[in-house]
């Protein structure tokens, strides 16, 4: 059984997720409208992973016989300066779930609910991940700058995204 508080910050970062994979659905409507249909692929796939995390959650809190309470999802941003703006946007909104991962676990250890705090390390994991995925983006953006020809090249690589 899930303490009161744990349910409700659960319920949170349910929401948390969907939020997330509707800004990447916002930064992928973007990016194919600046012609950059290889970062929108990789974008909807991130719509889909996020989607994936927020159902891992709500099944989480359902097999703790807890409930799960939708809330209306918050307008996300629709406009950036460009695709390293988006990859930058990316890892500020990755490093943000980070750390409302980490209050997760803390409240997990403080409500001594060992089991969520297992459930949870997964998501830890995962965010070591999403992190570097942006970090190295932006890195390869960088390199490239406004090379034509490199960001043709880089938007075909990212489209390939299984």
């Amino acid at each position: 059984m899930l303490s009161k508080k744990l349910e409700e910050a659960l319920n949170k970062q349910i929401n948390a997720e969907f939020w997330s994979a509707y800004l990447y659905l916002s930064m992928s409507s973007y990016l194919e409208s600046e012609g950059l249909g290889g970062m929108a692929l990789w974008m909807q796939k991130q719509f889909a992973e996020e989607q994936e995390h927020a159902m891992k959650l709500y099944n989480y809190v359902l097999d703790k016989g807890g409930k799960v309470l939708l809330q209306p999802i918050a307008a996300v941003e629709t406009k950036w300066k460009g695709a390293l703006d988006v990859f930058q946007a990316t890892l500020k909104h990755e490093e943000f779930v980070t750390s409302l991962i980490n209050d997760l676990c803390s409240l997990s250890v403080k409500e001594k609910d060992y089991s969520t705090k297992s459930f949870l390390l997964w998501f830890v994991n995962e965010q070591v991940e999403e992190e570097k995925n942006a970090r190295e983006i932006i890195d390869k953006l960088k390199l490239i700058g406004k090379d034509g020809y490199g960001i043709y090249q880089f938007d075909k690589e990212m489209g390939q995204r299984k």
